[in-house]
């Protein structure tokens, strides 16, 4: 068994052996060997959703792929890539990505796989950037996808299902400057009479609490895009919402040097630099942690934000901090934001696994049933109750049978499922 950790070190791999392939050629070999076997990314999953009792195959000793395409719309990349070793090198090239997540460590292939997303109303998940795909299925066969493809929509958030990722095709764009600001201790009830009014104030907003006090949030970051043209206005709402600028720079969990943070105050600076809230040369968040998320549509987020606001006495002891953030539905059958604008409570919870899950069960019952738990993190909603609130369940698990017939990816968190 492998003594081998994900990267919260909150799970150890049952994987008889993990493997890394330096070839196409080596990565069939192995996957010709039969038995279990599942896809490890860059192991910044909390659940078992990448564990197998047999062979884990990361592909980071793949050769690597970046390929700008002729008109400049799209880059080819290698699955196994991180977000922060792609982001520079299409800067260089003068293009960017509309949005990417909190922290750059993360593969794409992994992050296009579990649905992860940035902040953003008006921007959808890092999946909904995808416009192709290479999947080498378990028995070897190579299938190329295309956006507008039949099984294209299934096959881009696939929860490694339907096998190993090799490259992934991004859509871009002309790159672009970020300005960052922060604002502390906005009015809770004035935030959520403004809802829609706040998360639109900026290109990506997020909203941190520790819910030690539920009479005001402790931060809200927002992220412009240059040139800005909405200053005054933002001015304006923090002001009402009886906020302040922060004077130096934060980190999202208080009380944490802010040293590993993009930079704040205003200072503008690369998109790729600006859009996480932390640095690729810095260990992100606060490391040693457990993390949770519900993304709930649009019209129930006050909803779901008071439910969680009511536990808030549960909640704090066990909490470092609460991220609120926002994202455009999509047509991606197994994406939280299928079909509907969303609204993330992204919970980064104390090392407390045992504590975590006693208390999950009551958060998922306060919120509304349309919540949907983030894959790649810990919840504790019975198989059944998850598969029931993504409605194209049963058509994802006709695919996920057509390229994976003998079920050799499938594992305990799959079966849990009904997939």
């Amino acid at each position: 068994m492998s003594s081998e950790r994900n990267w919260a070190g909150n799970l150890t791999y049952r994987a008889s052996a993990v493997a890394h392939p330096e070839s196409v050629d080596e990565l069939g070999a192995l996957l010709a060997q039969g038995g279990p076997v599942r896809v490890l990314g860059s192991r910044h999953c909390f659940n078992d959703i990448a564990d197998t009792e047999g062979v884990l195959l990361a592909l980071d000793r793949l050769p690597s792929v970046f390929e700008v395409s002729a008109d400049r719309t799209a880059v080819r990349v290698s699955g196994a890539a991180r977000y922060g070793d792609i982001a520079p090198l299409l800067d260089a090239e003068g293009l960017a990505l509309a949005n990417l997540a909190s922290l750059p460590h993360i593969s794409v292939a992994g992050a296009v796989a579990t649905g992860t997303h940035g902040s953003g109303d008006a921007i959808g998940s890092l999946a909904s950037a995808v416009r192709g795909l290479t999947i080498l299925t378990p028995s070897g066969e190579t299938r190329s996808l295309e956006r507008g493809d039949a099984d294209f929509d299934g096959a881009v958030v696939s929860l490694g299902a339907l096998g190993a990722v090799l490259d992934v095709t991004l859509d871009v764009e002309p790159t672009y400057e970020i300005a960052q600001h922060v604002f502390e201790h906005p009015d809770w009830d004035a935030v959520l009479a403004d809802f829609d009014e706040v998360t639109s104030i900026g290109t990506s907003v997020s909203l941190f609490s520790t819910w030690e006090r539920t009479d005001v949030i402790d931060q809200i970051w927002v992220k412009q895009r240059l040139p800005e043209v909405r200053e005054a206005a933002r001015v304006s709402l923090f002001e009402r919402l009886g906020a302040v600028a922060a004077v130096s720079k934060r980190h999202p969990i208080l009380g944490v040097d802010p040293i590993a943070c993009t930079e704040q105050l205003g200072v503008a600076g690369p998109w790729f630099e600006r859009l996480p809230h932390f640095r690729l040369d810095f260990t992100p968040s606060a490391g040693a942690e457990i993390q949770s998320e519900y993304l709930v549509p649009r019209e129930d987020a006050v909803a779901a934000i008071q439910a969680v606001r009511t536990l808030a006495g549960q909640i704090a002891p066990l909490l470092l901090v609460n991220e609120i953030r926002t994202v455009r539905a999509d047509s991606l059958w197994l994406s939280p934001s299928y079909g509907t604008d969303v609204v993330g409570l992204h919970f980064t919870w104390k090392p407390d696994e045992a504590a975590v899950r006693a208390l999950l069960p009551t958060i998922e019952a306060a919120l509304p049933a349309t919540a949907r738990p983030h894959w790649g993190k810990v919840f504790t909603l019975d198989g059944a109750e998850t598969r029931s609130r993504y409605t194209r369940g049963d058509d994802f698990a006709a695919l996920a049978a057509r390229y994976d017939p003998d079920r050799r990816l499938v594992n305990p968190y799959l079966e849990r499922l009904g997939l």
